[in-house]
Order: structure tokens, then sequence, then C-alpha cells
């Protein structure tokens, strides 16, 4: 399960770089894009909640789920300014962005274990 989690979050980061390097560069960024990397990353979130009730556990499991939470409030955040039309602050996107990849790769060791 928790690999099915790791293939959803890899594909969602392959959009979201694609949207910050748009953003780095001052380019409009698509809607579909934005809302099909949300919906990737939510997807491997309930995944990895659904595992962790299901008995998957260890600190770097909970650790990964806790740091995707962040990540996940961070975007909801980040979508706002889309919805609004407004310039995503940087500071936000970088965040988001490292506590997501921090995540990712507590995930991965979690399932190298």
């Amino acid at each position: 399960m928790l690999t099915i989690a790791a293939v959803l979050f890899a594909v969602a980061a392959l959009g979201g770089i694609t949207l910050a390097t748009l953003h780095f560069r001052k380019k409009g960024l698509p809607m579909a894009l934005a809302i099909g990397h949300g919906l990737l990353a939510a997807a491997g979130l309930v995944v990895v909640i659904v595992a962790v009730v299901g008995g998957s556990t260890g600190s770097l499991l909970i650790a990964s789920l806790a740091l995707f939470v962040i990540a996940a409030l961070g975007g909801f955040a980040l979508f706002s300014f889309h919805l609004r039309r407004l310039p995503h602050p940087t500071p936000v996107v970088l965040i988001h962005g490292l506590v997501a990849v921090v995540a990712f790769v507590l995930l991965l060791v979690r399932i190298a274990k």
C-alpha cells in the first residue's frame, strides 16, 4: 500500500516541480496542472492515512505523514492564491516543496526497511 502512495506522490512531485519552475520563471500556472498535482498528492496522503489506520506504524511513517499534512496545508494556501489570481509567495512555494520532499524521502526510507 505504501508503494502506491509513493507512486502517487512521485507523479504529484513531477507536477509540483513543473509548477515551481513556472513560478520562478514568472510564467502562468495552468489550473489543470495545479488541480492534478493537488489531487494526486491528496490521493497519496489518503493512502498513507489508510495504511497507518490499518496498522502500518513506525516513527518514519508517522513523521512522513505529519510532514505530508503540513505540505498539504501549504498546498491549500498556494491553491487559494491561484484561485484568487494572486502571485504565489515564493517562501511558501519553497517551504511547501521542501517539506514535501523530506516527507517523501522518509516514506521511501520506510518502504525500503
